[in-house]
């Protein structure tokens, strides 16, 4: 609008010039020579800032707001050039992804403070840049953002107590996004990404977490070391109770092994005597008192005995001529 102003003034000061210097009859030709240039210039001066004043660049990016004397138009300006009336005004409104990380103190539910730092990437909804700009205006982040990000921080933090900070802090950062993308959605700005980049606490707190951590330590190793001696010693209990049954187990196979064992040679020798029996049965079956002699008389070798009989009988003296004295 300044712009405008200058302009117009540059162009009517160098009109009024021209005709001031034409009606003046009494100047000398080269003071108005030297006046037409100057008022020439005005002129064109005037004319360069009324036009420039009528064309305006949106960069890539960008949103463009058209005001007309404070009034926000229902329209808006893409990335570009664009003409526009010489009294309006173009407000530029940044709708790529921003970064923003805020530093800020809070305090658990078991009242320890903590020190965080929250970062976040977010932008305003094009579409409804127009809206934001007159409703908010253009410091949208110290009016809106800034404060709903403490909020959200704040309050999402106080839920927890300091140790289950430490632990669930991925579920503490999903919390605090989804709290502040519903809160910021309202205000026509998106939630890209956001996360927590820090949980500092006090020194007394942070010793008191690493000692009881060490405690911790100790009693899971020592946990650790009588399960391993109780394991230790059913296996070996196992072992002891698999070792005796094994050794039954063979004591009781070996006994059934010489049980059967001896059960086969009384089951033989009851088979070799039955067969023996028969045998002499059918021996006996088919032996004569003619056979007896028979047999006799063929294994006798025609020799009489030199003695026969025992005790007080008489000795009976082999005369065989044949004989050697």
């Amino acid at each position: 609008m300044l712009l405008l102003i200058l302009g117009a003034l540059a162009f009517i000061a160098g009109i009024v010039s021209l005709i001031v210097n034409a009606k003046n009859k009494n100047a000398e030709k080269q003071q108005k020579t030297i006046r037409t240039l100057i008022s020439v210039v005005l002129i064109i001066v005037g004319c360069g800032l009324v036009i420039s004043n009528c064309i305006t660049t949106i960069p890539t990016g960008h949103t463009g707001i058209i005001t007309t004397f404070g009034r926000v138009e229902n329209f808006t300006l893409e990335a570009g050039v664009h003409s526009k009336a010489p009294w309006q005004e173009v407000v530029k409104m940044d709708n790529r992804i921003q970064k923003a990380s805020v530093n800020m103190s809070c305090f658990s539910s078991d009242i320890q403070e903590v020190k965080t730092i929250y970062t976040i990437n977010y932008q305003i909804e094009k579409a409804n840049a127009q809206k934001i700009y007159s409703t908010i205006g253009q410091d949208y982040y110290n009016t809106v953002i800034l404060p709903r990000i403490q909020e959200s921080v704040k309050s999402c933090i106080s839920k927890y107590d300091a140790e289950n900070l430490i632990s669930s802090r991925e579920e503490l950062s999903n919390e605090i996004k989804v709290d502040l993308t519903a809160k910021l959605a309202a205000y026509n700005i998106e939630v890209i990404d956001a996360s927590i980049e820090n949980l500092d606490f006090s020194d007394a707190f942070t010793d008191a977490v690493e000692a009881k951590q060490v405690a911790s330590q100790e009693k899971l190793k020592a946990e650790i070391q009588q399960e391993q001696a109780i394991i230790e010693a059913k296996a070996a209990a196992e072992r002891a109770v698999i070792s005796a049954k094994a050794e039954a187990e063979k004591v009781k196979i070996d006994a059934q092994a010489q049980a059967e064992a001896r059960k086969t040679e009384a089951d033989a020798a009851a088979y070799a005597g039955e067969k023996e029996a028969e045998a002499n049965a059918k021996i006996a079956e088919s032996l004569t008192k003619e056979l007896i002699e028979y047999k006799n008389v063929e294994k006798w070798d025609g020799k009489l005995p030199s003695i026969v009989g025992s005790g007080t009988a008489l000795p009976i003296i082999n005369v065989d001529p044949d004989t050697e004295e």
